[in-house]
């Protein structure tokens, strides 16, 4: 499979998209002031306690409080309060030395909130989940700080490897290295990437990691919070670190500056394949023919090659994919024809998940199929292909109703790129009032009007409103006979920005009447 990292600089930020086979599967951007992204660390001042959520609110500098739930607080919470401390007051004459910190005991799994944060003291807080619509960010202490082979996780001295590499003498070489050259306070989560690396390569990427975790003792020295104390590396970068593989054969970007830092970066990590890195002009969105998928992948509808398409819809406590055959036709066989469909659309469908990252619950109905046989493969094929989501996933086989249900976990807002518009006129409810319901709302409105006594009455409406209104012979027009029924002369205008209901009323110093 041909994959590609493509970056796209602009004034306003960057994009990131990966390609697989030329197809758009991944969209990420970051904006040039992009704050509270996943895995920034903060010092933050505990605001608010609530009992019944088991949860704390905590100001981090957002302009809403912060979530910090009890199951996320780490079991070594008081030591994280201790060091948070320590580190504040900490001096030239007296610093603080990590490998000398005693740890407190853990905190119970089933405790309360008020035990542990009772006082509303600052705590080091790491962004779990970036603020997402009227929310604000999702907290986390128990801190970790990622790099391309190893994770490091103060406070524990437990080295954990990857489930993903499966030879058990690897994992076990990869533990004694770790366990040899960590140091203490510091628990290690060896990454997948790690599988065949040699000493000096892991213990080089495990020093860089604790350099990070002494300038993060450095910068709360003094810090007075709220306070950003270390942001995450800039999204290209993280990105190339998570996803940067042998898989990968080519990255491009039209940025002087991330083309140089991309290619300092893989020189270190990836000598061999400095050489993938390429530098482009202009925007490179639009050259790749990415623009075009994108504005073809985030409607409603999205259209398979077959044919065949899918309905998305979105709701406050889920998501819903409609698969349907459209012209699509392989055989008379409409058992097989279903099948082929519903194999077709589960590519797609993981596709959309990880384009759009969608996440939570999400409810597949697919085309009916009668055959137990059929619905197994179905399923086969929606857990062969949703192996490439990085997201935690889980696939349930369908229901008796013919459903399937999915869940995904969302680190990040859902992507969500508008091809269409709301219609003025019936603000997207695909309604509007017909001519009569419109007529006697203007009639009990004018009525209302000259009954309080408003005088000299002027009346604007949208031009077919008005050709509406003045049909026919004058004196038996509906406006004539609305003036002869209430005895006062209206006038009667046209707009033509008017949307087709819109109407408003005037007074005779041509001020608009509220109603």
């Amino acid at each position: 499979m041909n994959k590609e990292i493509v970056i796209n600089a602009a004034p306003t930020g960057v994009e990131i998209a990966l390609l697989e086979d030329k197809k758009l599967v991944e969209l990420h951007s970051e904006k040039s002031d992009a704050r509270f992204a996943v895995g920034d660390l903060y010092l933050g001042k505990v605001k608010r306690l609530m009992p019944g959520l088991n949860a704390a609110f905590v100001d981090v500098g957002f302009e809403k409080d912060a979530f910090l739930h009890y199951t996320d607080l780490s079991p070594y919470a008081r030591s994280l309060l201790k060091f948070t401390q320590m580190a504040m007051n900490a001096t030239n004459e007296n610093p603080l030395d990590f490998s000398k910190f005693e740890v407190e005991p853990e905190i119970v799994k089933t405790g309360k909130i008020s035990e542990v944060l009772g006082g509303k003291p600052n705590i080091l807080v790491q962004i779990l989940k970036e603020p997402i619509a009227a929310k604000g960010p999702r907290l986390s202490c128990e801190l970790s700080i990622p790099g391309r082979f190893v994770v490091i996780t103060p406070f524990n001295n437990i080295v954990a490897v990857s489930k993903k590499i499966h030879s058990s003498e690897e994992r076990k070489r990869l533990q004694k290295i770790i366990e040899a050259v960590k140091p203490k306070n510091f628990g290690v989560i060896v990454r997948t990437a790690a599988e065949g690396k040699n000493t000096a390569e892991l213990y080089e990427d495990l020093e860089h990691l604790v350099n990070i975790w002494n300038t993060v003792q450095q910068n709360l020295r003094g810090a007075t919070a709220p306070t950003k104390i270390y942001s995450e590396q800039n999204k290209t970068h993280s990105i190339l670190r998570d996803l940067l593989s042998a898989d990968y054969n080519r990255i491009v970007t039209n940025d002087k500056n991330i083309y140089a830092e991309t290619r300092n970066y893989i020189q270190r990590i990836a000598p061999e394949k400095v050489e993938i890195v390429n530098q482009a002009h202009g925007n490179v969105f639009d050259s790749m023919g990415i623009t075009k998928q994108v504005k073809g992948s985030f409607g409603k509808t999205v259209t398979l090659n077959s044919g065949a398409y899918l309905i998305i819809e979105h709701t406050e406590a889920l998501h819903v994919i409609d698969v349907n055959s459209g012209y699509k036709n392989v055989s008379n066989n409409q058992e097989q024809n279903a099948l082929e469909t519903n194999l077709e659309a589960a590519a797609e469908i993981a596709r959309q998940l990880r384009l759009r990252d969608i996440g939570g619950i999400i409810v597949v109905d697919f085309i009916d199929m009668k055959l137990p046989e059929n619905k197994k493969k179905l399923y086969e094929r929606m857990e062969e292909v949703m192996k490439a989501d990085r997201a935690k996933h889980s696939v349930l086989p369908i229901s008796k109703f013919g459903l399937m249900q999915i869940t995904r976990q969302r680190m990040r807002p859902e992507v969500t790129i508008n091809t269409q518009e709301v219609c003025p006129s019936c603000n997207g409810s695909g309604k509007i009032s017909s001519t009569l319901v419109l007529e006697d709302e203007i009639e009990r409105n004018l009525q209302y009007l000259i009954t309080h006594k408003h005088k000299n009455l002027k009346l604007v409406v949208h031009p077919i409103m008005h050709a509406y209104l003045t049909k026919g012979l004058w004196w038996n027009t509906k406006i004539a006979k609305w003036n002869r029924k209430f005895g006062q002369k209206t006038r009667l205008e046209k707009d033509s920005s008017y949307h087709l209901t819109e109407y408003h009323f005037f007074n005779e110093m041509d001020e608009e009447i509220k109603l």
